[in-house]
């Protein structure tokens, strides 16, 4: 079904200037991207940083989009929502569907904004916004998806939670562990009947604040190469989705950007820094390409991404105020690796220049991976008649034995 949308979360940042809107727009652009979804909230440098994302968007003559992920915390966001679309709901960059401006909430499903039930509450906000522009109102609201038909002012339905195996505890069986099943999106497809679903990819997820500050201090298992199978899991239902949205293009507290280190970090710096996701953001482009054009693109030169958590799980870090993080048993310390293959080729897997693991690949997409070693770098060749076509070495990632901080943030690169 040609015409599937793929758009990226985007959390604003205070810094930001028009021009560097304008390289994330162009390089989302070029790697298969078709939006970004602005998370946007109360402060007012917000919406100026919004502004200068419309104007930075006006620059190109790019097909790009721009849609609103809307706070839903306390009544005083009416007004706040309804000066975003007064702002910018006619904007001819802001992404429509089926004929209305496409909105999304992260949460909010507990507000009444002095009305009885939810679907009051949210019909008077999706009523009160359609004075200005009419309105898609596709929400991620975290709710016994059953209760969908009963709930009438939604369009759609946005199931954040469904790129990741939430359900795995250092409890679970060791065969569910590996390459767990991410089946939650039945359950929002059949309650919906025919409105908007949105799924959700992500490549990671890894967040680590004390009690100090948000309290935030857990992992979900991104092993078993989740990004990859979470698309090869939608693109082979999509007949059923209508918009997939990774998550997400810069959220660096939370460890799944797929865009360049830039801009303000809410203090994060000490598990981003140093660790780059764009070899995923490169990777993402194929399978975004597969999902909107139906079939995979073929294969046209030789690639290999790879990535890697920096330090044994089980390692306990001497100088970090803030614990290993919660499910912390349920990752192992693996090397990840896919390889783009033109033909037949040798992969060779190196974790230091002494431990290799050789493989067979046929031409087309093979996932292969190997343990870790302590202290070691790692490096991936792929060989043809003789004569290495692809190579992939970073020289900056070592598996630490002994980490200062915990940091279960992933570390990736690809080949040229």
């Amino acid at each position: 079904m040609v015409g599937n949308t793929y758009v990226s979360q985007f959390i604003l940042s205070h810094p930001y200037t028009v021009e560097d809107w304008l390289e994330d727009i162009v390089l989302a652009s070029q790697n298969d991207i078709d939006g970004f979804v602005l998370n946007v909230g109360r402060e007012p440098w917000q919406k100026d940083r919004s502004a200068d994302c419309f104007q930075a968007l006006s620059r190109t003559t790019l097909p790009f989009k721009l849609s609103s992920s809307i706070p839903g915390h306390s009544a005083e966001d009416v007004h706040l929502l309804c000066e975003y679309m007064k702002a910018f709901g006619n904007h001819p960059g802001m992404f429509r569907y089926r004929g209305g401006v496409a909105v999304s909430t992260f949460m909010g499903e507990h507000l009444r904004f002095s009305q009885n039930t939810l679907d009051a509450a949210w019909g008077y906000v999706k009523r009160t916004l359609e004075e200005i522009v009419p309105i898609h109102f596709i929400p991620s609201f975290f709710i016994d998806p059953a209760t969908y038909p009963t709930i009438t002012c939604l369009d759609g339905a946005f199931n954040w939670n469904g790129g990741w195996p939430l359900h795995l505890t250092s409890k679970s069986p060791r065969r569910e562990i590996e390459c767990p099943e991410l089946k939650s999106d039945r359950h929002h497809l059949r309650h919906l009947a025919g409105r908007t679903f949105m799924a959700a990819v992500s490549p990671w997820f890894f967040t680590h604040y004390g009690p100090d500050t948000w309290n935030k201090n857990w992992i979900y298992r991104g092993d078993d190469w989740l990004l990859v199978r979470r698309w090869e899991q939608l693109i082979s239902m999509r007949e059923q989705i209508d918009i997939v949205q990774v998550i997400s293009w810069n959220d660096y507290g939370e460890s799944h950007y797929i865009g360049p280190i830039k801009g303000a970090q809410p203090n994060s710096q000490a598990w981003v820094d140093g660790f780059p996701h764009t070899a995923w953001l490169t990777l993402n482009a194929y399978y975004s390409r597969a999902f909107k054009e139906g079939r995979y693109p073929a294969i046209e030169h030789d690639q290999i991404f790879l990535w890697a958590r920096a330090h044994p799980k089980d390692a306990t870090a001497s100088n970090d105020t803030v614990d290993r993080p919660t499910h912390w048993q349920v990752t192992d310390d693996t090397l990840w690796v896919v390889v783009f293959a033109t033909a037949p080729a040798k992969v060779k897997l190196y974790a230091g220049d002494d431990h290799k693991k050789s493989f067979h690949v046929e031409a087309g997409v093979t996932k292969l991976c190997r343990s870790l070693k302590g202290g070691r770098g790692v490096k991936v060749t792929m060989e043809r008649k003789g004569a290495v076509v692809a190579h992939c070495a970073p020289h900056e990632f070592r598996f630490e034995t002994k980490p200062e901080v915990y940091n279960f943030n992933a570390f990736t690169a690809a080949s040229c």
